[in-house]
């Protein structure tokens, strides 16, 4: 097998044996960058350089003898990840040629761990979409479909693994941005318990959403990669003080007596026929695995969609209103007073979909306004919470499909209420700040992924990898490959 199609369990091992070099791993996925991404777009910046230099850096600690599992493995970095060598564009044109002054924490922690960041990958700008497709510098591409989607907003970091030009990625996940495109790229991408992982340094869209979280080739190179990503920090007061495990102990293959919640209102109306089909084959599959299936209701589920649309829009337009122009980003030619330099940097900076949101989110937040939408949908999100809670005294995760759809057309979804529908399935995930992961479980007859989604308690992302890995032990989904050539 190619070195750039290794699983990041795979590629570590024969690190570790010597038998391949971080050089030549890295060197197989630039190529296939090279010879790929002019068409998949999944890269908004590579650099060459210092990713072989890394990898080389890598070579010399893996000889040494004081290498981590994660030590020479090339990955994509989300373009909203704070980079201190490397721009950091969120896609858009206010950030086009933003180099920051230091690193999100997270990219600390994966360099720390002797990770080769091969380059950012592409994504909605600000992280709002569901499709990529508000990029500043174009769409990305489905390796698995090109007149498809690859999802959004973490659909350049989707790509890149699937279109085999990482090993894997970091995503980030308001509503859905990392499940979402896992299940339409055949990956398993998870959101971990909001403050799990550190958000300082990565650039905010709504801050109480917001969750860093892996996207790979399976539940073990996802466990692999979130036990580096997670950890206390003292520079994000939303992080969470707790021991981070070694999340890979955890996969021990065994399920049997699990209790998995089927919540009926995820198998409802506006379900694919193919998607219900196979999600409920993976549900016979645990089964079979001996897991006990039992049916609970979530009524409140239903005002996710415009309980999020109220409380995503408000944040993001009190986190975007730094971008001024003046204190950050890009400044407009010529102004003619101080009044046209802030409308026409914005105007002129901003994507269609950012400036949607602002607006809405301004409105909710507005005098006379707040009581009637943003207070109601707060009161909203504490009833969707506690039905979580009640529901995990009955059951030890939640399944249900990731979305309701596989991968769709590019400018299928022109509404954008369609849009947002999207992440139906996952929005309340990230409402109630609990962890789910996106596995493999099927295609259409399109030849499309299919994903199913688990959620479970809060710190309890163990029981989400052990089923999820448990799962593919016993099903072979998630090793399908896209053959770019």
């Amino acid at each position: 097998m190619a070195l750039n199609k290794l699983t990041l369990r795979e590629a570590s091992d024969k690190l570790a044996a010597k038998e391949i070099s971080s050089v030549e791993l890295t060197q197989s996925c630039l190529d296939q960058i090279e010879k790929h991404d002019k068409n998949i777009n999944a890269f908004v910046t590579v650099d060459t350089e210092k990713a072989l230099a890394a990898a080389k850096a890598a070579d010399a600690r893996i000889a040494a003898g004081n290498a981590a599992p994660m030590t020479g493995i090339p990955i994509a970095h989300k373009d909203i990840f704070n980079t201190a060598d490397m721009r950091t564009t969120c896609s858009s044109r206010m950030l086009e040629n933003f180099v920051p002054p230091f690193d999100a924490t997270i990219t600390t922690n994966l360099r720390e761990a002797g990770a080769v960041i091969l380059g950012k990958a592409n994504m909605d700008e600000f992280a709002m979409g569901s499709s990529t497709e508000s990029s500043h510098f174009g769409a990305s591409i489905n390796p698995w479909d090109t007149e498809r989607t690859p999802g959004g907003s973490s659909g350049g970091s989707s790509a890149a693994v699937a279109a085999n030009m990482a090993i894997c990625a970091t995503g980030t996940d308001t509503g859905g941005s990392i499940r979402q495109p896992a299940a339409f790229t055949n990956l398993t991408g998870m959101k971990p318990t909001y403050g799990r992982c550190s958000r300082f340094g990565i650039i905010a869209f709504a801050s109480s959403l917001d969750q860093a979280g892996p996207m790979a080739r399976s539940a073990e190179d996802a466990a692999m990669l979130l036990s580096v990503m997670a950890s206390y920090d003292r520079n994000d007061s939303t992080s969470i003080n707790a021991p981070v495990p070694d999340y890979t102990q955890a996969l021990t293959g065994e399920v049997k007596g699990l209790k998995i919640g089927i919540p009926s209102e995820y198998f409802g109306e506006g379900l694919d026929d193919e998607v219900r089909a196979a999600v409920e084959a993976a549900q016979a599959q645990y089964q079979s695995m001996g897991a006990e299936l039992v049916p609970i209701s979530m009524p409140n589920s239903n005002y996710a969609i415009p309980t999020y649309y109220i409380i995503a829009p408000a944040e993001a337009s009190s986190n975007l209103a730094r971008y001024d122009g003046v204190k950050y980003g890009y400044r407009c030619d010529d102004p003619r007073d101080i009044r046209d330099l802030y409308f026409r940097s914005r105007s002129e900076g901003f994507g269609e979909e950012v400036k949607r949101r602002i607006m809405l989110g301004t409105y909710v937040l507005s005098s006379g306004y707040y009581d009637a939408y943003y207070r109601k949908a707060q009161k909203a999100r504490r009833l969707i919470s506690n039905e979580f809670k009640e529901a995990f005294e009955k059951v030890d995760v939640i399944l249900t499909p990731t979305t309701p759809s596989t991968a769709f057309k590019f400018g299928e979804k022109d509404d954008p209420i369609q849009m947002y529908l999207s992440d139906i399935y996952t929005i309340n995930g990230n409402l109630s700040g609990l962890p789910g992961i996106s596995v493999p479980c099927g295609f259409d007859g399109k030849g499309l992924p299919i994903g199913l989604q688990l959620i479970g308690k809060a710190l309890d992302e163990e029981t989400l990898l052990r089923s999820a890995d448990a799962y593919q032990r016993e099903t072979d989904w998630h090793t399908r490959r896209v053959d770019l050539g």
